[in-house]
């Protein structure tokens, strides 16, 4: 029997998978019956030739994080992270209903999540302050940055350091600037890899995993925007707002939708001011976009 090798997934390239195995970068194909493999999976791999394995298994994951498919399918994008760090900045303005959507798929997700204010030379509106002091009550740490003028780069190093992390936001937030901050031999590596690989120099990739300097690893994935709420149930959703969590159990009706159900637990918190009515009417229209499926009438 072929001893097998395990590796970290870093790219894919094409049709084949990167797979780091030591120092080694090998080019690899899956066997048929396997799942999606996707970057930041920890594979077992045999390898017949010294520049070419084939993925055996997929070894168990601590997370996975999802997108929609077709239909409503999901399929996973990314393995096992610890924390998604979403950016935002004062322009383009702060969407906080993609925000929201964010923090509801990292509870259910066993990822933790994190903000980013990026471009903190520029003025926030006081809404936005008032929404940002609310997210850190609720327990969401937030990192102040300027990736272009190398503001709170250093200690956004030192709080990605031996953890896996990826950057989700809305376009034109500074994702990639960000990323460029973090790794500034970022393209060296992406052609090192696909000259070890023999895959060419311009070979686009869905997602890489790339390693930082100063510890810890960076998933880079450009679709990740899309995530949408893949997968998640209506009750999931609602879970996903951390500050319903204490009151989802004193609901009247275990099945409660927290929209016109008698005596709902949140919808009372939100009318006291407990829950902040803004966060509770997004809750109501993030349900609304949900999959009729997923949802009940």
């Amino acid at each position: 029997m072929t001893a097998l090798s395990q590796g970290l997934v870093v790219a894919h390239l094409g049709k084949g998978i990167a797979v780091e195995v030591g120092e080694q970068t090998i080019l690899c194909q899956t066997l048929r019956k396997l799942d999606t493999v996707v970057v930041g999976d920890q594979v077992m791999l045999s390898i017949p030739s010294p520049d070419q394995g084939r993925i055996e298994q997929i070894l168990p994951r601590r997370s996975v994080l999802q997108r929609p498919s077709r239909g409503n399918d999901t399929r996973p994008v990314a393995a096992n992270l610890d924390t998604i760090f979403v950016v935002f900045a004062a322009e383009p303005e702060c969407d906080f209903l993609l925000l929201d959507q964010y923090l509801a798929i990292c509870e259910n997700c066993n990822i933790d999540a994190a903000l980013v204010l990026n471009k903190i030379d520029l003025a926030l509106s006081p809404a936005v302050e008032e929404g940002l002091l609310y997210y850190q009550k609720l327990g969401y740490s937030l990192h102040k940055v300027s990736a272009n003028q190398k503001i709170g780069i250093d200690g956004l190093k030192q709080v990605l350091a031996n953890h896996t992390s990826m950057f989700a936001g809305q376009s034109g937030v500074g994702k990639s600037s960000l990323t460029n901050a973090l790794l500034p031999e970022r393209n060296l590596k992406v052609n090192t890899v696909s000259e070890i690989t023999r895959h060419g120099r311009h070979t686009t990739t869905a997602a890489t995993l790339y390693h930082l300097p100063g510890g810890g690893d960076l998933i880079d994935s450009p679709g990740v925007a899309i995530f949408g709420l893949a997968g998640l149930s209506e009750g999931q959703l609602a879970w996903g707002y951390r500050e319903f969590q204490p009151y989802i159990p004193k609901c009247r009706f275990n099945d409660c939708r927290h929209v016109t159900d008698k005596d709902c637990a949140v919808r009372a918190a939100s009318e006291s001011g407990e829950i902040a009515v803004n966060r509770y009417q997004r809750y109501l229209k993030l349900r609304e976009k949900m999959p009729p499926g997923n949802r009940s009438s």
